[in-house]
C-alpha cells in the first residue's frame, strides 16, 4: 500500500512538470509588457508568467510575516510560561514533607 501510495505521489508529481513544461513550450512566443512612463519590457510570454507568479508568492509571504512573527512570539511565551510552572510545580513537591506510606 505504501509503494501505491509513493507511485501514485509521483506520477502526480510527473504529470504537473509535464503540464507545466508543455505549456512553456506552448507560449514562447514574445509578449510586451508595458509600464508607466513609456518603459516596456518584452520577453518570452513564460518567463512574463513566471515573473508574475513569483512575484505573487512574494506579495503572499510579506502579508503572513507579522502573523508568523506573533505566533512564534506567543509559542515563545507559552513555553517560558510553561517552564516556570513546571519549575514552580517541582519547587513546591520538594517542600512537602514526605509522608511514609501507610500499608497493611
Amino acid at each position: 500500500m505504501k509503494q501505491i501510495a509513493w507511485l501514485f505521489k509521483w506520477l502526480l508529481k510527473a504529470a504537473i512538470f509535464f503540464t507545466l513544461f508543455a505549456f512553456a513550450l506552448n507560449n514562447q512566443g514574445d509578449v510586451t509588457v508595458y509600464f508607466f512612463f513609456g518603459t516596456r519590457w518584452t520577453a518570452p510570454m513564460v518567463l512574463v508568467v513566471l515573473c508574475a507568479f513569483a512575484a505573487g508568492l512574494l506579495i503572499g509571504v510579506l502579508g503572513m510575516v507579522p502573523r508568523w512573527w506573533r505566533h512564534r512570539k506567543a509559542a515563545r511565551r507559552a513555553r517560558s510560561d510553561a517552564d516556570s510552572a513546571r519549575a514552580t510545580l517541582a519547587a513546591e513537591s520538594n517542600a512537602l514533607p514526605l509522608v511514609p506510606p501507610h500499608g497493611l
